[in-house]
């Protein structure tokens, strides 16, 4: 099974890996978990909100990105401006008589990779979250949100996280190379999966947190330390991570969880709305890491009924993608964490 995930990935993820990594190595904030911008607009008074819009900062430099209102929208106040935690977090107060039905747009976000959650509270006591992409800038704001297309938005923001955390995929593909078989497989993925919703839950409920420039490192160390476990099966020997990946899998798992909890924490949701996001967001998460790892499994009976002989080189070439990646990462970040680099 080892030798056949290996020639998956040569033609089903090296160019689409390559291509991201290529776009991606030099960016910290692509091959990293993509935080999101957060436009929260609360009622307070018949038609004046309270305005809080946080977009997070790029070392010194913060994302230009302006919302806009399609209706008559007018600012009562202008924006105060301070930075939090990485973000530059602005709020003012607006007046905005008819909100719902008005297009918001996010002038700028087609020229990044962060999507933005949108929250809407109103006097009469509804609310609606609400996700804007890059591909399409715009929001039409309904007159209600039900409970399901509220639940659908968070499922799709945790599939989105994953699917884009081009570090979290490699992790992942690197414990497939590194099973032997579908029982231990099933083991890894279930360790990995436990351990970061346990610190996913625990850092978005604020019991503890993990600061992003460490963490970054050491997710990227994460993945840096299983090149040379894949190495090692290339040579024939063994180790405890060979053995019983699963225990690595949750090892490292705990750090990947603080990792997705990047996406809510850093946007400052009310507490009360933590509960549902916490559990639609993470179940996103897990759709796309499994749908991940479905594919990669089909490919390989895929390529088992094709019999295909591949070259030594050409079943090796993940593994140096892995440890590659990994180590480009660890010295990047490393760097970015002592200051070398912003």
């Amino acid at each position: 099974m080892r030798r056949l995930l290996r020639m998956i990935v040569l033609a089903a993820r090296c160019c689409a890996s390559g291509c991201a990594l290529a776009a991606g190595l030099g960016t910290p904030a692509l091959a990293d978990e993509i935080r999101p911008a957060y436009l929260e607009l609360r009622e307070e008074a018949p038609g004046e909100f309270a305005v809080l819009w946080q977009t997070p900062m790029q070392g010194d430099v913060r994302l230009d990105l302006v919302p806009e209102f399609s209706g008559d929208a007018v600012a009562l106040s202008p924006p105060t401006m301070r930075i939090v935690a990485g973000n530059a977090v602005e709020t003012w107060r607006l007046r905005a008589g008819a909100l719902r039905g008005q297009t918001l747009t996010i002038r700028g976000l087609e020229k990044t990779v962060t999507d933005v959650l949108v929250r809407l509270q109103f006097l009469d006591g509804t609310a609606q979250v609400n996700v804007i992409k890059p591909s399409t800038p715009s929001l039409s704001i309904p007159e209600r949100q039900t409970a399901l297309a509220l639940a659908r938005n968070y499922i799709l923001f945790g599939i989105e996280h994953i699917v884009f955390g081009i570090d979290h995929l490699l992790f992942v593909l690197g414990l497939l190379l590194i099973v032997a078989d579908r029982w231990m497989l099933v083991k890894t993925v279930t360790a990995f999966t436990l351990a970061h919703s346990i610190t996913l839950a625990v850092a978005t409920f604020g019991y503890a947190s993990a600061p992003v420039e460490p963490l970054n490192a050491a997710i990227a160390l994460s993945i840096l330390f299983l090149g040379p476990e894949i190495a090692r099966i290339w040579r024939g020997e063994t180790s405890l991570t060979i053995r019983r990946p699963w225990v690595v899998a949750f090892i490292f798992g705990l750090l990947h969880g603080f990792g997705f909890a990047g996406a809510l924490t850093g946007t400052g949701l009310p507490r009360a709305d933590l509960p549902l996001a916490l559990l639609t967001f993470n179940i996103g998460v897990e759709i796309g890491q499994i749908a991940f790892v479905l594919l990669v499994v089909a490919l390989e009976r895929s390529f088992r009924q094709l019999e295909i002989s591949w070259p030594v080189w050409a079943t090796r070439m993940p593994g140096y993608l892995i440890g590659s990646a990994g180590a480009f990462w660890t010295i990047q970040r490393t760097a970015i964490l002592m200051g070398v680099v912003q």
